[in-house]
């Protein structure tokens, strides 16, 4: 299908470095492909993009409607549920598929024997799986905090939030919307489609149909979907003209890469030839920020790769995650701490402007007001992020 896409700014990276916002034109392309998905790209920047990443984890348990709607009130402009599929095929928002981490379900003795060891993406998982309960089911669980060490004051929400459909996801966008007056997108990811596929409950059909179901079939609407796999974004690229991103991690391979007997690792992928390849189904690249401004073994930020301007060379836009409010994870090429909030400036940059920024704290890459007020009483303080 003939898709294009906007370029939709620059939010900001690292924290600690300054990026720009891109000003020079794609260079020519060879492929036909790859020319007509990306004809119509806009040559210039708009405002910066900000997802949410899995709603503001920081301060509400992940992948809840509490969670995406405090992203919102945070100034995100996207929301990005992770979907798995229930027993009967309808599609949820949790972090993987496994939720022993993530809801209440050990506390059910009613459930005690769907409590299963199986092999995820060729890694042994012991837990309870979405895909073995109805929607019904998981709709009498409640959500809990994934890291209590880490942001102890989630906690406090611990059983008293459901677990979404993305049809829920979509209803608070849309109302989010109305009620803001401005475009809040959903950023979804198929989480292991490969493995889905083998069992039956393949992620793309139900995804595209409930994206169609509420008019999202076009490269204008408010949606990205993305997937860390190749194979499913190829497939839904001749289902859906919604944009596609192709999520990059700094070490390993993509899942269906390892089924087919395919060497090339998320490394080999931000080569030149092969953001070529991507260009053909996907309208850019999610990669970690490592691929982008890597880190020396003392954790210092080393000069930015060309990957960038690599992707911009084919079409691709950058997507770039996740940005979180640690200062200590994040050292510059002097040694010193970074600034708190990313800095932005509109200095061309070849090598190191994005179009968006993924963080589990929106008000990371929007400022001010921050910190947000808290909406509930009962929770004070906030949890790091």
């Amino acid at each position: 299908m003939r898709r294009t896409l906007s370029i939709l700014g620059l939010a900001g990276v690292l924290l600690a470095a300054v990026v720009a916002i891109p000003t020079s034109s794609f260079a020519a392309r060879d492929s036909d492909e790859s020319d007509e998905r990306h004809a119509d790209k806009p040559r210039g920047a708009a405002k910066p993009l900000v997802i949410a990443h899995r709603g503001a984890s920081g301060y509400r348990p992940e992948h809840t409607l509490e969670s995406y709607r405090l992203a919102i009130r945070m100034g995100a402009d996207y929301i990005e549920p992770d979907l798995v599929p229930t027993r009967d095929g309808v599609l949820v928002a949790r972090h993987e598929n496994e939720i022993s981490g993530t809801t209440d379900v050990a506390d059910h003795p009613e459930f005690a024997g769907r409590k299963a060891t199986k092999s995820i993406d060729g890694v042994a998982v012991t837990g309870w799986f979405t895909e073995d309960f109805t929607l019904a089911e998981l709709k009498t669980l409640r959500a809990k905090e994934r890291l209590p060490l880490v942001r102890p004051t989630n906690t406090a929400f611990d059983g008293t939030l459901e677990i979404p459909t993305l049809q829920e996801v979509i209803d608070l966008a849309a109302a989010e919307s109305r009620r803001l007056g401005r475009t809040i997108g959903i950023y979804p990811e198929t989480k292991h489609p490969t493995y889905f596929q083998s069992i039956g409950l393949a992620l793309e059909e139900p995804l595209v149909r409930v994206l169609h179901r509420n008019g999202l079939n076009s490269r204008k609407d408010a949606v990205f979907l993305q997937s860390f796999e190749t194979a499913n974004l190829r497939k839904l690229s001749k289902m859906t003209d919604v944009r596609l991103i192709q999520l990059l991690d700094g070490t390993g391979r993509p899942y269906d890469f390892t089924v087919a007997g395919d060497a090339r690792t998320y490394q080999d992928l931000v080569k030149p030839e092969n953001l070529k390849w991507i260009s053909t189904y996907a309208d850019g690249i999610g990669t970690t920020k490592n691929l982008l401004v890597p880190r020396d073994a003392s954790g210092k930020l080393l000069a930015p790769t060309t990957v960038v301007r690599d992707a911009h060379r084919v079409g691709l836009d950058v997507h770039a995650w996740t940005f979180r409010r640690r200062t200590s994870s994040f050292r510059s090429t002097s040694g010193s701490a970074p600034t708190r909030t990313p800095v932005v400036t509109s200095r061309p940059s070849t090598n190191s402007s994005l179009a968006s920024a993924s963080t589990v704290c929106s008000a990371t890459t929007r400022t001010p007001p921050w910190p947000p007020a808290p909406p509930s009483a009962d929770v004070k303080g906030r949890a790091p992020c």
